[in-house]
């Protein structure tokens, strides 16, 4: 009767961790979104607004954008995601590049650059192009960490950083293959905003994640129409 009891008692225990932590998660957020500030609340409503353009391949995916970037710059320094601040500055520059990029037209006023898959020799590039960044800004990291950010977690920050990297250089030349890169940066940024302290950042996350899965069908679509 009494290994009964305990059994009873171990797995009732089991039973309540899981709702003890998704509780603990409920409060956590409810908390971080009262401490939300204005800056951030701009920076998230225009990172959404942003990314739905993105996936209806408008140009405005562009300027609202670059608002959410310049924000982020401020708000990532503040925090000490230093790998995260280089990808906002990143994403600044960028922006400008594709918004040049995406207005160009040819003689009949059509867009010169258009939705497309990238070629096996294009992927090896894009994972060359991955992994030189995350080896360089994690190491930037692991050294910084000590000295000047002791909040910055390595490996975390520069995942997050270099798949943003790769997926904003290839949204600006519009490949299908950008979107593969969003939904890891934003797997990785979800947890990551969140252990900073940045929840309503995190909530944004998850609702680019499940916006990036919806723009990679679309453009998908819109790449095979325009083989046919």
């Amino acid at each position: 009767m009494q290994e009964f009891e305990i059994g009873y008692n171990t797995a009732t225990l089991s039973l309540q961790k899981p709702a003890i932590i998704l509780n603990d998660i409920f409060h956590q957020f409810v908390t971080g979104l009262r401490q939300t500030s204005l800056l951030e609340f701009v920076a998230v409503i225009t990172g959404i607004v942003s990314v739905w353009f993105s996936r209806k391949e408008n140009i405005l995916v562009y300027p609202t954008g670059l608002i959410n970037t310049i924000i982020y710059i401020y708000l990532s320094v503040k925090g000490h995601l230093l790998g995260e601040a280089s990808v906002n500055i990143y994403y600044t520059i960028m922006s400008i590049y594709g918004w040049l990029l995406w207005s160009k037209k040819d003689v009949g006023k059509h867009a010169v650059v258009i939705i497309k898959h990238s070629s096996a020799k294009e992927w090896i590039m894009h994972l060359l192009f991955f992994a030189s960044f995350y080896t360089g800004i994690y190491l930037a990291l692991f050294y910084l960490k000590k000295e000047f950010a002791p909040g910055a977690i390595p490996a975390a920050d520069a995942f997050a950083s270099a798949s943003a990297y790769t997926g904003m250089w290839l949204m600006a030349k519009k490949k299908v293959e950008s979107w593969y890169w969003w939904i890891l940066t934003n797997i990785v940024s979800i947890p990551l905003y969140f252990i900073k302290g940045y929840v309503f950042t995190s909530f944004q996350f998850l609702v680019l994640l499940i916006m990036a899965f919806a723009g990679l069908a679309a453009w998908h679509k819109k790449a095979k129409y325009a083989r046919s």
